[in-house]
């Protein structure tokens, strides 16, 4: 066991780079569940219209994430050697790309809104009911694209300090976001202190607040300390960037900017296969994947912790005791979700009474949450072998993995039993699910062969 547990020392380090992360993704998660709830408490209609809209919101965000991340395995490296200079040129390149995603992520939504939205109706049989809730995701997606682009600086800049070892930051600028959320929530959609009941739009405004101030506090916080973060000294200044680091960059994150990209466009396809055995599915859905997010937050921050650790001691030129670091935060990411899963399965068939819809929509909810804590520890161990991947830059390799498997295997199995049989929703889901155990053993081999422990950077 000496293998996979660590000592003292080594758990101090993890918690002090975990914490913070858990702490911030925790909160987003906690006000997601509660504006979820606000949102279900004027119909299941307008909460399904706002599932489906941040199912496409979604999208976008993985393509940010996928971005940033492909620079960020540079900028994690190259912070571990001590160069500030690569750390900033990134930071650069993460600017750069964030702000035409997010012209064409706006493109693509103001003009495919509509049809986009649809896709995920064709299920339903009662036609009033499937346009009061087109009519609820247009409105409230429309409204988050002006939140789009404060994302993607906010992306940038905050994943680029935790590379550099700030987590605290983020944190405290994502306490203040989700406070301010959660306040503008029951203000708006509810009509509180003389404003009108805005419902689904409501929602929409308060989390475009709050991302903004969320960017003003964490771009205002990094240039009034240049002295701490010093890749931020002359970040605008002769804004070039070299264009080897381009091509490096390129040829390394464009694999996991796709892989990102074609996986959440994945788990949407996913989610429109569920979606044609009825709205109740969409909705009890979304109160499920709420849910399952905010007990999520454990392991898919061991995701971030395991990049930056990993990264670091690559730079450094670490790569045995990044091997042997990589067991122990694996192992660490199952035993945690194992805790966390069983808290979850004791309190599925509490959750969603909170809502204000039908028993029906309660009862899918409770059991998609407990595949979701079946499945849960599985899930860890996946995206830690994914992230350990990624550190080690073989991202063609994560490529495959990840959304490869998605597509060939998850996708093509939830087409065919939701359009080829009549198969219950909760089996259909829990095979569709589960069928991941076998991305376990793919995990654990290129894992344990170690390709992905190398430094490719100089330093």
């Amino acid at each position: 066991m000496r293998k996979f547990i660590g000592d003292r020392k080594f758990y101090r380090m993890v918690l002090a780079i975990l914490i913070p992360i858990v702490i911030q993704n925790g909160i987003t998660n906690f006000v997601s569940l509660l504006d979820n709830i606000m949102v279900g408490q004027v119909g299941t209609e307008q909460m399904s219209g706002v599932a489906i809209a941040n199912q496409l919101v979604f999208v976008f965000n993985l393509c940010i994430f996928g971005a940033v991340s492909g620079a960020g395995i540079f900028g994690a490296q190259y912070y571990g050697s001590g160069d500030h200079k690569g750390v900033r040129d990134t930071l650069r390149f993460k600017l750069v790309v964030s702000l035409l995603l997010f012209l064409a992520g706006a493109l693509v939504f103001l003009v495919g809104g509509e049809a986009l939205i649809s896709l995920f109706l064709q299920g339903e049989s009662t036609g009033d009911s499937a346009g009061r809730t087109l009519q609820y995701g247009q409105t409230y997606l429309r409204i988050m694209l002006v939140g789009l682009l404060p994302f993607a600086i906010l992306q940038s800049y905050s994943s680029t300090l935790r590379e550099t070892g700030e987590t605290l930051l983020p944190m405290k600028a994502g306490i203040v976001s989700v406070l301010v959320n959660l306040a503008l929530n029951y203000v708006l959609i509810f009509g509180k202190f003389g404003f009108p009941a805005m419902g689904a739009s409501g929602a929409a405004v308060a989390t475009v607040v709050a991302r903004y101030t969320e960017c003003t506090i964490i771009v205002v916080w990094t240039h009034r300390n240049p002295k701490r973060n010093r890749f931020v000294q002359g970040l605008y200044r002769a804004f070039r960037i070299p264009v080897s680091l381009v091509v490096q960059i390129t040829k390394k994150g464009l694999p996991l900017m796709l892989n990102e990209t074609l996986w959440s466009v994945g788990v949407s396809i996913l989610m429109q296969c569920y979606s044609v055995r009825g709205l109740a599915v969409v909705a009890g859905l979304n109160i499920s994947n709420t849910i399952s997010n905010l007990f999520s937050v454990v392991f898919m921050s061991m995701g971030s912790a395991v990049a930056i650790i990993i990264g670091q001691l690559l730079g450094a030129g670490k790569i045995e005791e990044a091997k042997e670091t990589d067991t122990k935060l694996i192992f660490f990411s199952v035993a945690g979700s194992l805790i966390v899963a069983g808290v979850m399965a004791l309190f599925a068939p509490i959750f969603p009474q909170i809502y204000n819809t039908t028993d029906e929509v309660r009862v899918l909810a409770r059991n998609f949450i407990w595949v979701a804590a079946v499945c849960m520890p599985m899930n860890a161990f996946t995206n830690a072998t994914y992230f350990t991947l990624r550190s080690g830059g073989k991202t063609l390799v994560t490529f495959f993995f990840d959304c490869g498997y998605v597509w060939l295997v998850n996708i093509p199995l939830a087409y065919c039993l939701s359009r080829f049989t009549e198969m219950p929703i909760l089996p259909l889901y829990f095979i569709c699910q589960f069928a991941d155990i076998f991305k376990c053993v793919v995990g654990f081999v290129l894992v344990k062969k170690g390709v992905w422990a190398q430094k490719f950077v100089e330093g």
